[in-house]
């Protein structure tokens, strides 16, 4: 194993996210159930006169209702009736309540990274943005716990965090612009789940405005509380489906010691799983994230960062580990030296310190937003990991069998068993074009997912890019089930219409 000199490149990845996925929402809208002027005009007199808004927190021109309408797919244009900013959970209360008695659809948007349209208006709702919510407030040192509101960054949350001594783990590219109650209502996951798991281990209570308009205070930040259903935890994935998420009382974690990084090159897929065993089985990793040699092609093609090996091989490993104590870097390197004596690595590279690491880091963080300018289209979907090769080969069968032509780009967390599966756009199809060869052959790719028992959504959450292929991970009963919990909270249906299931 050598070890990297690489140099950090200053360009963060967010940056790149933002700029890659804003562009590029062409397609023609969806038919509108228009909201009637005399309705809307109604609720945003009364959200003036009597709720304390300012005109800062009403938008209706043409360029807000497109930009805050509309999330990072590109399925579906926005058509948003008005654009509200709350500064408070009163005066979200406020607008659902309204929402209720003038029969307007309610869409909350945070951050808008979602990637299965949870958060796109595409229907003549009234866009909720929590962008003005975003206050940081009451720290509680002895719980490692903090109550923040909805519309704060990831990042700023990370950040105080470590002005604390403490971490917030949840991580990923768009952490520089989501919002937590995005986080929260999509149940994000990202880069670190291995070790820390999902958002929602880390919401210990939830401020909510439910969809009748009643504010509930859901587990008040407490580790302990046996007093029967936990209302929480309904909230937390529902993608703003059952009401709004305005503040979170969100836990915090000692900040790992001495990361360090690890890069490998291999040639079967089966030596990925063969690797995360052996670590596994030994160590407590931190990451352990899959790409292949198609993403490496074309994040080398930018000149964003450095070649990892002088020889490309078709899979490539990142491996993340806190190794604080001389001990823990002789285990792990002795694993890497029976990977290496077992055939599984043609090469292998090792971070030296942060900086290092963080430039290895943009190996896998960077991938998505370089080959966003191939429209691709993605599949993010979870098998149990002991499925994952199976699985793998399956799908690619799939494809190539359909679309012998398409070029496919895999990545993901292998480590909890996530799969991002992109289909590069070919030069002389039209997007559209595109999109529809690829919907032609969801079906199949989403039988495999059933096939294995996955989920058609592992970290995206439904929305609607997800919404017609639901049933291949939950079934009849299920959702019937779900239906009749929306009904409970959101009687009238006005909580983000159309995401996740049809009424």
């Amino acid at each position: 194993m050598t070890a990297s000199n690489a140099t950090p490149n200053t360009t963060p990845a967010h940056e790149l996210a933002h700029g890659a996925h804003q562009a590029d929402i062409n397609t023609p809208q969806l038919a509108s159930v228009a909201t009637k002027p005399a309705q809307l005009n109604a609720l945003l007199q009364t959200l003036s006169e009597q709720h304390g808004f300012d005109d800062s927190q009403i938008k209706t021109d043409d360029d807000s209702l497109q930009y805050w309408g509309a999330d990072w797919t590109k399925h579906f244009a926005p058509a948003p009736s008005a654009i509200v900013f709350p500064k408070s959970t009163e005066q979200v209360q406020a607008i659902v309540q309204l929402a209720n008695q003038h029969n307007i659809v309610v869409t909350p948007s945070g951050g808008r990274t979602g990637l299965s349209a949870g958060a796109v208006a595409s229907n003549g709702e009234i866009v909720v943005s929590l962008d003005k919510m975003n206050k940081i407030g009451e720290f509680f040192p002895a719980d490692r716990l903090v109550e923040i509101e909805a519309g704060v960054i990831t990042e700023q949350l990370q950040q105080f965090a470590e002005d604390k001594g403490l971490y917030y783990p949840v991580d990923f590219a768009s952490a520089g612009s989501s919002q937590i109650g995005g986080n929260i209502g999509t149940n994000a996951g990202g880069i670190k789940v291995i070790r820390y798991g999902m958002t929602r281990n880390w919401v210990l209570g939830l401020t909510v405005v439910t969809g009748k308009g009643d504010i509930l205070e859901l587990n008040r930040g407490m580790i302990k509380n046996a007093t029967g259903y936990d209302l929480r935890q309904l909230f937390i994935g529902a993608e703003g489906t059952l009401g709004i998420v305005t503040k979170a009382q969100i836990k915090l974690d000692r900040p790992p010691q001495d990361l360090t990084v690890m890069v490998f090159g291999m040639e079967e897929f089966e030596h990925v799983m063969n690797v995360l065993s052996a670590f596994q089985s030994q160590l407590d990793l931190t990451a352990f994230e899959f790409f292949d040699e198609v993403a490496i092609e074309k994040l080398m093609a930018t000149g964003h960062v450095q070649e990892p090996f002088e020889t490309r091989t078709k899979y490539y490993a990142l491996l993340e580990l806190e190794a604080p104590y001389e001990p823990i870097m002789d285990k792990a390197m002795a694993i890497f030296e029976q990977c290496m004596e077992s055939g599984w690595l043609v090469d292998g590279v090792m971070s030296q310190n942060l900086a290092q690491a963080a430039e290895l880091w943009k190996l896998r963080e960077y991938i998505s937003e370089t080959i966003s300018v191939f429209t691709p289209y993605k599949n993010d979907v979870s098998v149990l990991i002991s499925y994952v090769p199976d699985f793998i080969k399956d799908i690619e069968q799939v494809v190539t069998t359909n679309y012998p032509d398409f070029e496919i780009c895999w990545f993901g967390h292998i480590g909890d068993g996530n799969l991002h599966l992109n289909i590069l756009k070919p030069d002389n199809l039209s997007k559209d074009e595109f999109f529809e060869k690829c919907q032609s052959v969801n079906d199949l790719v989403f039988q495999t997912v059933q096939k294995y028992g996955g989920s058609v959504s592992a970290e995206h959450g439904v929305g609607m890019t997800k919404k017609p292929y639901l049933a291949y991970s939950r079934s009849e009963t299920e959702i019937e089930y779900l239906k009749q919990i929306k009904q409970v909270f959101d009687p009238n249906g006005i909580m983000n219409r159309g995401k996740i299931f049809d009424l």
